[in-house]
């Protein structure tokens, strides 16, 4: 734990985070760590003394391992673990705990438990823990199904886990559904809170940026916040200079497309949850799974987690190469110096090893898979459409893609990378495409083309009397200026995407003369083989060098943000050079392990140092499945 904030500023406060149960709950809620401890109470009066039995729900699972094992619930007198699920619970313990997100078929799930008690005769003790705050909604339906006042409610305010040196994570993956397709606000203030506690533990932001609704709202509650706490930050010194909140959906192209770093296929092949990763018996090499652990204390993942793919298998040969060479110094050596080499270098060489040996395995399974599913052709796709070339060709990929049953969600995301980076599909094209999805893999995907349609990410362009032919009737009317207005609105309405227009503006093709060197990358763009530059980051780029917006004006207007791009500036004077150069970019929605990636390389040519903060980590194939409604 204590290393999982190694990039941050360190403070009094933060060295608390190395405790699996923290004494110090202000400090610590920056760590992941519960603000209160509200199921195993270790500060004096326990409200839930004695044995009990902790049901947790399957997505915080992962959260609550990285920061109390087993072994630490036990301490506190937890019986028996249990995932909550909808059938009833075989516990005989006189004390339930329930760990959940506050979502109300959980509440109706606890109501059935307490209410089978009831008609039973039986009498116990529940607590339901609300992670990470409890909303009224669930204690409303606590009081429809009669149980309200059998049931005490807590929440466990923990929004922020550090999943690495320079990433910390909400690990809410609901929050693009629930904002970006529902419209629902309550994370808001989730987001509002974790910024407000960032900004106790370090201090002011001297100059905050941000682009996208979501991002206005959580920064203007945010500040609200600071104002009622105003004495808290007052005369500090700030130890983190800028502040970058931006929305998912201002880039959806970039998470739409293939990643090709280390880490990215890690995630897309395997899966990284909670930031590890369940390696299966086909990397292992043997019968049993292996779950590692991926961050910076890895020494090998840590030099190739942001290499192109391309580059990985060179690096590991040589590594190889290398402790074998150290191995082989033992040939040599007198009593004394094997003494010295055992105690002191074998621990380390055999630990390289195995996770040298480790890496290898899921190479080789990543390329075993990607030449299975023709990952050549699959890029080369991608980039046409990225580039706007050859989308016959690409649409007939596509419409191969979906006859031949390859992926549900992959054909998804094609189709919405091309509907995108096209502003639309024309009518045609959409049905056709739409037609064949649903004949290939079944009706019951029609509610999802709804979904991709509402958030913007699988449009038709509207027949006929388009929209562009409405805007040049209303625009001979009006001024200018009103007409440009009537513009923006008629955007927003129809989510247009303007990726060409903004591809031109922000140069996010690069021109290169020959052979795009991936070797030794020139720019942001060699997380996607040199072919785009990720429109969040070149975007954090621009705005970082002018120091505001200014001169993005088109570029934001595009983006259908014009009343959405903010900066607020506040006195530099009391920051530190070195705080001016550390940069908090918050990612509402999730952000990928590829944008991650290009921002390390930027910090590493402008002499930045990033450390992120998201929603939760995502990919392409997390986007299509939130807006799915065929779960798998």
């Amino acid at each position: 734990m204590a290393s999982a904030i190694g990039s941050l500023p360190q403070h009094p406060e933060t060295t608390e985070k190395s405790r699996p149960v923290p004494e110090n709950s202000e400090a610590n809620g920056g760590a992941g760590c519960p603000a209160q401890d509200p199921d195993v109470g270790s500060h004096g009066a326990d409200p839930l003394p004695g044995k009990k039995d902790l049901f947790i729900e399957a997505d915080l699972m992962s959260p609550l391992d990285r920061i109390a094992n087993v072994s630490i619930l036990k301490q506190h007198e937890v019986d028996k673990l249990y995932k909550v699920e909808n059938k009833p619970a075989l516990s005989s313990n006189e004390q339930l705990c329930f760990l959940v997100r506050p979502r109300i078929k959980n509440m109706r799930y606890v109501a059935s438990l307490v209410n089978a008690d009831k008609l039973a005769g039986r009498t116990r003790k529940y607590k339901v823990i609300f992670s990470p705050q409890k909303f009224h909604a669930c204690e409303m339906v606590l009081e429809e199904e009669g149980v309200f006042g059998d049931v005490s409610c807590d929440e466990w305010a923990f929004s922020l886990l550090p999943l690495d040196v320079d990433l910390l994570s909400m690990e809410l993956p609901e929050f693009f559904r629930d904002y970006f397709l529902e419209g629902d606000q309550r994370w808001i203030n989730t987001v509002a809170q974790a910024l407000h506690l960032l900004s106790t533990l370090y201090g002011p932001f001297p100059s905050c940026y941000g682009i996208g609704r979501c991002s206005k709202m959580s920064y203007e509650l945010w500040r609200k916040m600071g104002e009622e706490e105003d004495g808290e930050t007052k005369g500090r010194r700030p130890e983190i200079g800028h502040i970058f909140l931006l929305d998912r959906d201002v880039d959806f192209v970039t998470a739409l497309c293939s990643q090709v770093v280390y880490e990215g296929l890690v995630d897309d092949t395997f899966r990284i949850k909670c930031g590890s990763v369940d390696f299966g018996p086909e990397v292992t090499s043997s019968d049993r799974s292996l779950k590692v652990l991926l961050n910076a204390e890895d020494k090998v993942f840590n030099e190739i987690r942001n290499e192109h793919f391309s580059n990985v298998f060179g690096f590991l040969s040589q590594k190889a190469r290398n402790l074998q060479a150290q191995y082989d110094r033992r040939r040599g050596m007198d009593i004394k110096q094997m003494k010295n080499f055992v105690s002191q270098e074998l621990k380390g060489l055999k630990q390289e090893h195995r996770l040298l040996s480790v890496h290898i395995g899921a190479c080789e399974s990543i390329m075993k898979k990607k030449t299975k599913q023709d990952f050549q052709e699959l890029i080369k796709t991608e980039h046409a459409l990225l580039e706007g070339f050859s989308i016959r060709e690409s649409t007939s990929y596509i419409e191969e893609h979906i006859d031949r049953q390859v992926s549900p969600i992959e054909s998804l995301r094609l189709m919405c990378l091309l509907s995108i980076t096209e502003n639309g599909l024309i009518p045609k094209e959409y049905r056709s495409l739409k037609t064949q999805y649903l004949q290939s893999y079944g009706p019951e995907h029609l509610l999802t083309f709804s979904n991709l349609r509402r958030a913007g990410l699988l449009t038709e362009q509207a027949p006929g009397d388009t929209l562009t032919a409405v805007e040049s009737k209303v625009s001979k009317l009006v001024t200018d200026k009103a007409a440009g207005k009537i513009t923006d609105a008629f955007s927003s309405l129809a989510k247009r995407s303007n990726f060409r227009a903004i591809s031109k503006k922000l140069n996010l093709i690069p021109r290169v003369d020959g052979e795009y060197d991936l070797k030794v990358p020139r720019d942001m763009a060699y997380v996607f083989s040199g072919a785009y530059v990720p429109l969040s980051c070149r975007l954090i780029e621009q705005v970082l060098e002018r120091r505001s917006w200014q001169g993005l004006d088109e570029v934001v207007r595009l983006l259908n943000c014009g009343e959405l791009a903010f900066t607020d500036m506040t006195k530099e004077d009391k920051a530190s050079s070195e705080s001016l150069r550390l940069i908090l970019v918050v990612f509402l929605g999730g952000c990928t392990f590829s944008e991650i990636s290009a921002l390390r390389f930027l910090g590493r040519e402008k002499g930045y140092r990033f450390i992120f903060l998201t929603t939760a980590v995502t990919n392409s194939a997390r986007l299509m499945e939130a807006m799915s409604e065929v779960k798998a």
